[in-house]
Parts: structure tokens; sequence; C-alpha cells
């Protein structure tokens, strides 16, 4: 599985080796437990071992592998794992959209639905990797409009990770669940009206609901998926 060439576009090749070795490790079709070697990876990428060896930094840090001398043990992610990234994602998108709920003009009413739409749009063309993008674009949208450096940093951190794991449970909810992506639509669209008629009780219990939906469904999906991959 990789990465639309498009969404890597402006990518370094370091960052390019990263994004493609994160998916097929959270995907599972690089399984937990690979050893990758530079020599190999770079053989694979056609490259010199100096972006890998910084690439397989970066997904040491995200957790996702274990450097060792014979290689990078491939480590994926656990239940806790998920459970962990979901925590802190409610945490970063309550604060942020109770904040950017203050000032939701028609303007933002706009900007987000065209992002829904265009959700909508990759839902018919069944096409699930455009769908994760713009959900995950939605929620960074709302993050960015904060203008909170130190929301937005931690975000950061963690959202290649969340947009693999969408991919994975997106692409199984498109095969097998396809009436739960246009639910899922019509959630965001709920939000856009909760956030624009300013009703903070309302808006704090769709969220609620929203991310223990999420959190369940992707987990659900990713973790069944991974299976699916291993067999």
């Amino acid at each position: 599985m990789d990465y639309p060439e498009k969404w890597l576009k402006n990518d370094t090749l370091g960052e390019k080796i990263i994004n493609n070795l994160r998916l097929n490790i959270i995907s599972g079709e690089i399984p937990t437990g690979t050893i990758l070697t530079e020599k190999q990876v770079s053989t694979n990428f056609q490259t010199s071992r100096s972006p890998v060896r910084e690439a397989l930094k970066v997904l040491a840090n995200e957790g996702l592998i274990d450097l060792g001398r014979m290689g990078a043990k491939v480590l994926g992610l656990t239940e806790k794992d998920v459970d962990e990234l979901y925590d802190v994602r409610f945490l970063l998108e309550n604060f942020a959209f109770q904040r950017v709920m203050n000032d939701f003009d028609e303007e933002k009413v706009r900007k987000y639905t065209k992002i829904v739409q265009k959700m909508e749009l990759s839902a018919e063309q069944d096409d699930y990797l455009e769908f994760s993008y713009y959900d995950l674009l939605f929620h960074e949208s709302i993050i960015l409009d904060t203008n909170h450096k130190r929301i937005l940093y931690t975000w950061n951190n963690i959202r290649h990770l969340l947009l693999c794991l969408l991919i994975v449970a997106t692409k199984k909810r498109f095969a097998e669940e396809k009436d739960q992506i246009y639910k899922l639509v019509q959630n965001h669209e709920h939000l856009i009206n909760v956030l624009h008629s300013q009703d903070s009780d309302r808006l704090y219990s769709l969220i609620d609901e929203h991310f223990i939906d999420t959190k369940q469904t992707v987990g659900e999906a990713y973790f069944s998926e991974k299976k699916g991959v291993a067999k």
C-alpha cells in the first residue's frame, strides 16, 4: 500500500520513505516482528542509506520500530497505542472545537462544507484514500483555526499516525460497511451546524459521541484488517 504520489509531491526523499514505511507497517503489509535493514530499505527505494537512517529514527521515535544492531524490528501499533492516540486526539480537538466555535461565521461554514462535500464525492467515487485525506483535513483545519502553536505542535506529532489508521480502517469500511461512510459524512455536517449555532452543550455532546464512535470503529476495523493481511 503506497501513499498517493500527489500527497508526497512536496516531500523530501526521506519524508517519502517515512510515509510509505509508516503506512505499510500500520497496515500490516510489513508484519510485526519483521527486521528492516538500512541496506534492504535503501535498495527498495533506490537511494543511499543516509535518508533511510533518518527515516528509521523517526519511525523509532513514533514507537513503530525498535532500532537494534542487527536492524530495526517492526513493532506496529498495539490496542493500547491506538487507544492512547485517540485519547490525545479527543483532548486536542475538544479544546479546538470549543475555541473555534466562538467565531464560526458564514465564511467558515462554507470552508468546512466544501471539505465535507469532497468527502461525499470521494465516497461516491469509491475512493477510500481521498475520503481518509479529507476526513482528517476537516479535523486538522479545526486545529489550525485555533491559531494555537502548542496545540498544533502536539497535533503534528500524531497526525501521520492518525491518517494511516484512518486509511486502513476506511478501506475496510468502504468494502464492508459503505452505509457507515455516508453516516460519517452526516456527522461532519452536524458538527458544522452546531459550531455555527454556537450551542456549546450540544457541541460537547456531539464531539463526545463522534469520538467514542470513531475510536471504537477505527480500532475494530484496524485490528480486523491487520488480521486479514496477516493471513
